[in-house]
């Protein structure tokens, strides 16, 4: 499957160029499954087992770039695992940290697939855009009680598309909605109206999540987006136009929000997801209020309190990604979450604005996990399949522009001894 690093006359080339095909798809596929996730295990969970152990298999390399995103991520569930020891009752905690190193290994996976070509940057975003429609119109339906059995798309009056909870259904359209946004704005008209009616479709959905993490994230990453952009292109025209664009895309949106809130549910709902502090957030025991007790708590549990336990002691879960990595994967495991962010973080910055095949969809995954840190200070993204993808998409990149680095400074290497010996 991997072109790269299949050796041997074994495998003759039109084999080989099948088998690449064939792997493709089977990625394209995995992604388009990551939007559809009604019960666990699901069919993403499946197919990424089969295909992660195909590919390695048929040659897949982690190289020495993607290497340290393996060991952070390796180091962070055995924290987890560590936690595990100071349980009475394991429960369902080895199940938890089973499918936390099995995300972990997806996205490892999507690293090393993406450093072996960056042409499968596409068929990822084309994958998700094409899945992110599907669930966002199930959740759109399922809102509007469009056909029998719609409710299932839903949970307490939010859309939920095919997702178990609209707070990970809505964070889950951003991504591809900014894909769409970047060749609104840098590509040609012709593709213009394809683009614009996926990306009402997803905006909707983000809408009628009434997920506030999510409207925050796609707000956030729509502006870091505008200004990414207009830093990087120079040309006054250039900017013009993204300017009249954005112009144009704010005030469409505002009018599809306000012929949704026309909708006496939809505005009722709405009014009450915009009080900032909502009150299970501020009472006793309300969100803020565990997150100042569990982090005191956390600071006499070295090990953690294992997964799961939290809302054992409290009324719901821990909702922050900060605390969650300290409950659940003890001082070891925050450590090097907080350590694994931030140089994933510095890293993308990096090679933001460098003009490369990958720039693009760099672009898009790191304003995205910037935007999923931000939000992960109300909400816990430690299961969400996407963030892992995102996390992957990142490294990919960064291992592609250090082999380009290579190849450049091997070709100036080249050139300086031939022409020394020139001389």
């Amino acid at each position: 499957m991997s072109a790269v690093d299949i050796r041997g006359p074994v495998v003759a080339r039109p084999q080989l160029a099948a088998l690449g095909l064939l792997g493709s798809a089977l990625v394209a596929f995995g992604v388009f499954l990551s939007g559809f996730v009604i019960s666990e295990p699901a069919p993403y969970e499946l197919l990424m087992v089969v295909q992660i152990a195909l590919w390695f298999l048929f040659g897949l390399k982690i190289s020495r770039t993607v290497a340290p995103l393996l060991a952070a991520l390796m180091v962070f569930n055995v924290g987890g695992f560590l936690s595990l020891t100071v349980m009475d009752d394991l429960g369902t905690g080895p199940m938890y940290l089973a499918v936390s190193t099995f995300l972990a290994l997806t996205s490892v996976f999507y690293a090393a697939i993406i450093e072996d070509s960056h042409k499968r940057l596409k068929l990822i975003f084309q994958a998700w855009v094409g899945s992110a429609i599907i669930t966002g119109m199930l959740g759109i339906l399922g809102y509007f009680h469009a056909f029998p059995g719609s409710d299932v798309f839903t949970l307490y009056d939010r859309a939920k598309g095919a997702f178990q909870d609209p707070n990970v259904f809505g964070p889950f359209l951003v991504a591809p909605s900014l894909y769409l946004m970047h060749g609104l704005l840098t590509g040609k008209l012709a593709g213009a109206p394809m683009r614009i009616a996926g990306l009402l479709i997803l905006s909707l959905g983000i809408f009628l999540s009434f997920s506030r993490a999510a409207w925050g994230l796609f707000l956030l990453s729509a502006v870091m987006l505008v200004f990414v952009l207009l830093l990087k292109e120079r040309t006054g025209a250039f900017r013009l136009k993204i300017l009249i664009l954005s112009l144009a895309a704010i005030a469409f949106m505002v009018t599809a929000m306000l012929i949704a809130l026309q909708f006496d549910k939809v505005a009722d709902l709405f009014l009450s997801r915009t009080q900032l502090v909502q009150e299970y957030d501020g009472g006793h025991l309300g969100r803020f209020d565990r997150h100042r007790i569990g982090f005191l708590m956390s600071m006499e549990k070295p090990l953690g309190i294992g997964p799961m336990v939290f809302s054992q002691i409290f009324p719901e879960d821990e909702h922050n990604i900060w605390l969650k990595s300290l409950t659940t994967y003890g001082w070891l495991g925050f450590v090097t979450y907080v350590g694994l962010i931030a140089t994933t973080i510095a890293l993308g910055f990096r090679y933001l604005l460098r003009n490369r095949p990958w720039q693009p969809y760099l672009m898009i995954a790191w304003i995205v996990i910037v935007g999923h840190t931000a939000i992960g200070n109300v909400i816990d993204t430690d299961h969400w399949r996407h963030f892992y993808m995102l996390l992957g998409i990142i490294w990919g990149c960064i291992a592609l522009e250090h082999n380009h680095l290579r190849r450049r400074s091997g070709d100036e290497q080249g050139t300086h001894h031939h022409a020394s010996y020139d001389r």
